[in-house]
This record gives C-alpha cells, structure tokens and sequence, in this order.
C-alpha cells in the first residue's frame, strides 16, 4: 500500500442499531457500499448510551432499553469521494445525522511484514522535520 500526509475529510454517521436498509442492519449496508466504492477503510463504533432528538434514553445498562443502541460509522476519505457518495447515503438513510470535517493525515500503511517496512513515511506531527533528523525518541 501508500502512504500519504495532508488534508482528508472526516465523515461520521450517527444512526441507531436498529436501523435497516433493503433488510439487513444500515451499519453494514454502509459499510459495503463503501468498501464497493473502494474508500480507504470505515470503522463502525458501537455506544453504549446515548440519545438523538426524540430524547429517548438508548443504553445497554437495561435490557428494555437497549434495543437501539447508538451507532457512529467513521470514514476518512478526500473531499471529492466523501461528496460522491453524500447522495447514495441520504437515499439509505431514514433518519440519523452526517458529520464532515477536515482532517490531517499523518500516515497510512497497510500492515507490512518487518522485512518490507521503510522510514519513508515518518510520523511528523509537527510539521517539516529538519533534515538528518531520524524521527526518533532518544
């Protein structure tokens, strides 16, 4: 895989557990959809409480409660994709909330044996690092 630095786009999708799109669970008709259209990775997060604008409590401390647990799906993407695919999303979503914001990306590099790993993709969290620096910690 790559490895690149610079600006993407933070989506999250705020839906509930219960939520369904043509029979199966949204999160995962998300998340195919998706990985279909070959963006750079999703996660989904699972809450444990939380409420949306109806107010109703939704927590896995009571089982009579917890039948629609919160649900955040995250996706770092560029602009022009996370565009792209805003209308087939609104399409499956009947009610929930889609967040954007900017984000710096350091790294990405897909897992690699120690053999294969190079330093060409430091991570520089403070931007340019001055030339012979190593990156390292001692």
């Amino acid at each position: 895989m790559h490895g690149f630095k610079g600006e993407r786009v933070l989506m999250r999708i705020h839906i509930g557990e219960a939520d369904r799109y043509h029979g199966k669970p949204l999160y995962q008709q998300i998340v195919e959809l998706l990985r279909a259209r070959h963006y750079a990775g999703a996660t989904v997060h699972r809450g444990i409480m939380g409420f949306g604008p109806s107010s109703k409590l939704h927590t896995d401390r009571f089982l009579e409660l917890s039948s629609d647990l919160p649900i955040v799906i995250e996706c770092i993407e560029t602009e022009e994709k996370i565009e792209a695919i805003l209308p087939e999303l609104d399409a499956m979503l009947g009610g929930g909330l889609i967040t954007l914001e900017r984000a710096r990306v350091i790294m990405y590099r897909a897992d690699q044996p120690p053999e294969h790993r190079t330093d060409s993709w430091p991570i520089d969290v403070a931007g340019v690092r001055p030339r012979g620096d190593s990156g390292g910690t001692g």
